[in-house]
Formats: structure tokens, C-alpha cells, sequence
């Protein structure tokens, strides 16, 4: 994707500053359609299983689950908005243990040394992962080697498994096909911008019903 056609107002060659900031509003307009429509559209196609997936961690928190959040780049931010959203709720909200793993800095550093950039996700997870716990990873394209991985490990290890991936899903579509991703929303857009948006808006939704879910007194013996 160009510069130019993320941005065509800058090189439409107008100088006049009411030009531009006729432009300016029109593309702004547009992605806010975009995005609209984008959210219409998860909605449509995983709002039971949003629900599904809030009742199942929801059962897995009253169980003295933690979250374990991962992902690179923009997405590593996500992971730790969604752990911060977790912990520091605000006033009126249940904290939750959450922790985002690219966070601990000294350890993804060291596995990304020793060993190998795709197990800086799965190792923390085989080492500190409990049944109890859920695991969430994030990519836009849906195919990080290192986030496979990382929910590899938890499948293995009986840990609920959420995937957020972008475009068709990638290789999480497929894990989640083959039962390694218990809960995958995908955001069918090839946009990354419209994905990471999408996705915030899936991970915000699915901790309010996770905390209206614990709120109902969801108990604690129940499966998923």
C-alpha cells in the first residue's frame, strides 16, 4: 500500500489550504465509513461467538485464570492495552490478572538471542502457563510464526486459546480449524489500519462481557 493512496490529499498538487482541508475532511470521512462498516460486519459474523468466548473466560478467571496477551509491532501494543485494560479497569470495573509477555523485555530478548525469535511467546507459556489460564494472541495478517506458536503451546498445555488475525485469517484460521485456537474473531479486511481498529473494538467488547458474565456469578466448576 502507497503513501498516496493512504493519504491522496497530499498529492493532489493543490496548495490552497481550503483544498486541502475539504480534502482532509473527505478522506477522514471515508475511513470512519470504513471502519463502520468493518465493525458491522464482525459483529455480524462473530457476535454469539463473542459471547461463547466471554462465558468461557469467564470461567476460566473464576478460576483463578490469568490472561496471557502477545503480538508484534502494533500488535504487541494491543497486547498491552488489553493487559493494562485487564488490571487497571477504572473505577466501576473488576481488575482481572492479565500480563503482556513482550513486556518482560529480559526474556523475549534472551529467547530471541539464544534460540530463536518464533519461541519468545511459546516458551514463557510452556514454562508459567496453568490450565486455568487463557491465552490471546494478536496479528493482523494472521500467519506471525512466533504467535502460532505461542498458542501452540497453550493448546498443548490446556490453556483457552482466543486468536485476533486480519485479511482471511492466515495461519491462525487454520490452527483454529484444527482445534489449536478455540475462539478465532477474524476482521476481514486488507487494510492494517482498519484490522487494528476492528480488533480494538473486539478485545473491548469481549472484556466487557467477560465482566458482565462474572458480574451474573458464572461458576467456577462449569466447562467451557
Amino acid at each position: 500500500m502507497t503513501l498516496d493512496s493512504l493519504y491522496p490529499f497530499m498529492h493532489t498538487g493543490a496548495t490552497d489550504p481550503a483544498t486541502l482541508l475539504a480534502e482532509v475532511a473527505r478522506s477522514t470521512r471515508e475511513k470512519i465509513i470504513e471502519i463502520g462498516a468493518l465493525r458491522e460486519q464482525v459483529l455480524a459474523q462473530h457476535g454469539a461467538l463473542l459471547a461463547r468466548c466471554a462465558t468461557a473466560t469467564a470461567h476460566r478467571f473464576a478460576r483463578g485464570g490469568r490472561l496471557l496477551v502477545f503480538g508484534n509491532g502494533g500488535s504487541s501494543t494491543d497486547a498491552a492495552a488489553v493487559a493494562a485494560l485487564h488490571v487497571d479497569p477504572g473505577a466501576g470495573w473488576r481488575p482481572l490478572p492479565a500480563l503482556a509477555l513482550a513486556a518482560d523485555v529480559a526474556t523475549l530478548t534472551a529467547l530471541a538471542n539464544d534460540i530463536g525469535f518464533d519461541v519468545v511467546f511459546a516458551r514463557p507459556i510452556a514454562a508459567a502457563g496453568r490450565r486455568e489460564d487463557i491465552a490471546m494472541g494478536l496479528s493482523t495478517s494472521g500467519g506471525s510464526a512466533n504467535v502460532l506458536r505461542g498458542l501452540e503451546a497453550a493448546h498443548t498445555r490446556g490453556l483457552l486459546t482466543v486468536g485476533l488475525a486480519g485479511y482471511s485469517g492466515g495461519a491462525m484460521a487454520e490452527a483454529a480449524e484444527n482445534g489449536q485456537i478455540d475462539y478465532l474473531f477474524v476482521m476481514p479486511s486488507t487494510s492494517v489500519h482498519r484490522i487494528q481498529e476492528a480488533q480494538t473494538t473486539v478485545y473491548h467488547v469481549l472484556w466487557e462481557l467477560v465482566n458482565y458474565a462474572l458480574e451474573r456469578g458464572i461458576a467456577s466448576e462449569d466447562a467451557r
